[in-house]
């Protein structure tokens, strides 16, 4: 019998990781993405090459966008692992920001996830196990200048799963956040060599981390291996921040 997953936020670097690596699972996947079609069109052909008796559906959808989330329902039949690797930056000191702004990252990032899992919750009760996985952020639980915002809305990540475990767990979902520091990403190299470097030797690790360490813990929590594990934020982040 096949089980099914859905990536949202498959498209970026940290969301491909994942996808390989549940698919090497076991796991047949509906891969989400916004914006990024080719990416996502080229992940699902690499998908289907590697493991033909799985299924790799794609499903798009705007998380900022309300209506756009709606739509995701229709596409989704059995669900029983969901997994948010979806999200945007926000570089603003709070002052610069606007309402837009803040209601667009607040929708992304938790109004739209909690919406989803809301729904999609009779279909995660069918199993006896079944998992919920949100990809916060290191920035949710020390925060950080200029990003606000952005933190703002990863604490309330971490907040929401701490509750919907103690609500979901008599259910046998397991609900829990992973929360990378420095992620060798897009989102990240912007950054010149000079101040990598910094970061890299502030870390006591003293190496950057990559999207498959973040795909390797994402494997573990819906393997089956780490069933008694929920309600928990687990740091990926070479002891930048303990």
């Amino acid at each position: 019998m096949k089980k099914f997953a859905c990536i949202f936020g498959a498209s970026g670097e940290i969301g491909q990781a994942i996808a390989l690596e549940m698919s090497k699972q076991g796991w047949s996947l509906y891969l989400h993405f916004n914006e990024n079609k080719q990416a996502m069109e080229n992940l699902q052909t690499n998908l289907q090459n590697l493991y033909p008796s799985q299924e790799h559906h794609i499903i798009q959808a705007n998380l900022g966008d309300l209506d756009s989330v709606n739509n995701i329902f229709t596409q989704l039949f059995e669900v029983q692992a969901i997994v948010f690797a979806s999200g945007q930056a926000l570089y603003q000191l709070l002052e610069d920001t606007s309402s837009q702004d803040m209601e667009l990252v607040w929708r992304t990032h938790v109004q739209s996830p909690m919406s989803i899992i809301g729904k999609l919750a009779p279909k995660l009760r069918r199993f006896t196990t079944s998992y919920i996985v949100i990809i916060g952020s290191i920035w949710g639980e020390t925060g950080a200048a200029g990003e606000t915002v952005y933190s703002a809305v990863k604490g309330a990540q971490h907040a929401f799963v701490k509750a919907y475990a103690k609500e979901s767990g008599p259910s046998g979902v397991r609900v829990n956040a992973i929360a990378p520091g420095f992620i060798d990403t897009k989102m990240n190299r912007s950054l010149d060599d000079e101040e990598r470097q910094v970061i890299e030797q502030d870390i006591p690790l003293n190496k950057i981390g990559k999207p498959q360490d973040v795909a390797n813990l994402v494997s573990f929590l819906t393997s089956g291996n780490g069933d008694y594990i929920t309600g928990q934020v687990l740091r990926v982040n070479g002891g930048w921040y303990i």
